[in-house]
């Protein structure tokens, strides 16, 4: 961990917290909002949906001008988008959020790329670790994001428009940070211009990369599915806001927490069995989840959930890295993250229909179909490589 793994450690942390704040409080504020209760997820949904829409403009902002001045561009929209939502909690005018958090879409489709820069601020050596630690600082959204949501929702009359104006804030930190990092400009050859390296599909028909595609995607889209349904499940189960975050701040460890090892994990064991015990720890959660609804049971189930997680998308992003050429980086994490945002942008919206009408049970049996897909295409893969390996 050098200088420059530290800042985005830290950057990394701050996103998180911002993510976390969102998802804490969207779903509420949109259901007080929302001309339907089915609806209330729309303004989580609408973060996402602006991640995927954003993707393209961002592979163009990293080809063009480079790491730091694209990760700027995007804490730039983060301040604007959380004045926004802050604005559309004052006025009570659900639109209006929903369009601010499609904005504050830019920002996370930059900030999924920081694990990216994670491993070029090293040597390849030690990648899989470099990522698997940045991804660490998510540790700082567990304890801050919800703690900022709880202590911020009554600053004004309002609930939770304090908690948006706190992101301002939490924007200025990361801006200061990210000014510090020296990103190394890579050689003209390397830079992923448009007309080098293989196409979207030819990556696409890469064994490795498809199944490093499928297992963040898939893995994000169940951590979401069911994330995004808690604070409304636990708010029907009757249970205060306050527990809510607690429950959230132990899942947002669970995903970052196993950063200072699961690197390691994967230098020993190898990224695929990994990936697979995220798989195994994902159906504990819903095992969990579906004994009961006692507080106990949230937070064991949300926790599990998020070290699941963990392993499956630093696995995935450890997968993905061995699959694409350096001039190829912009093309494929640009096509990684669609995918990630598409399956959380769907994830989103179904969990608050779901949630709110057919319930907590009915939404963890549905996971297990996206769970049992992540487990085929990695036992797939496995195969193919042991026969690969096989041949004389």
């Amino acid at each position: 961990m050098n200088r420059n793994l530290w800042l985005l450690a830290l950057c990394q942390g701050l996103f998180l917290t911002n993510n976390v704040v969102f998802i804490a409080i969207n779903g509420l504020v949109g259901l007080q909002l929302a001309p339907y209760g089915w609806m209330a997820t729309l303004p989580v949904m609408g973060y996402v949906v602006g991640g995927a829409l954003s993707t393209p403009l961002v592979a163009q902002t990293q080809r063009r001008w480079g790491r730091q001045v694209s990760f700027q561009i995007g804490l730039v929209v983060a301040l604007l988008s959380a004045l926004l939502c802050a604005w559309a909690a004052f006025q009570g005018n659900f639109w209006l959020l929903c369009l601010a958090t499609l904005v504050a879409g830019y920002y996370s489709a930059n900030g999924q790329l920081y694990r990216f820069a994670a491993a070029e601020l090293t040597s390849a050596a030690h990648r899989e670790k470099a990522v698997s630690l940045v991804l660490a600082g998510g540790l700082l959204g567990a304890v801050a994001g919800p703690n900022l949501a709880s202590q911020a929702r009554d600053l004004f009359s309002v609930p939770f428009a304090g908690a948006y104006l706190a992101l301002v804030v939490v924007a200025l930190l990361s801006m200061a940070c990210m000014a510090a990092i020296r990103f190394e400009a890579l050689p003209a050859s390397t830079t992923g211009s448009a007309g080098q390296g293989r196409s979207l599909a030819e990556l696409m028909r890469e064994p490795v990369f498809l199944v490093a595609v499928l297992g963040a995607a898939l893995g994000y889209g169940v951590m979401n599915l069911l994330m995004a349904a808690t604070p409304l499940a636990m708010q029907v189960c009757g249970y205060a806001f306050s527990d809510a975050a607690f429950v959230l701040q132990w899942h947002v460890i669970g995903m970052f927490a196993p950063g200072f090892f699961t690197g390691h994990l994967i230098k020993r064991f190898g990224v695929l069995p990994v990936m697979g015990v995220g798989v195994v720890l994902n159906l504990a959660c819903v095992v969990v989840a579906l004994s009961g609804q006692d507080l106990h049971q949230f937070t064991i189930a949300l926790f599990l959930l998020g070290v699941g997680w963990n392993f499956l998308f630093t696995g995935s992003t450890t997968l993905a890295l061995s699959a694409y050429r350096p001039e190829e980086k912009d093309r494929a994490q640009a096509a990684i993250n669609f995918c990630v945002f598409a399956t959380m942008a769907l994830t989103s919206f179904a969990s608050g229909a779901l949630v709110t009408t057919q319930g907590w049970a009915l939404l963890n049996a549905g996971s297990l179909l996206p769970m049992a897909l992540t487990g085929a295409a990695l036992l797939w893969l496995a195969a193919r490589q042991r026969g690969a390996r096989a041949q004389p």
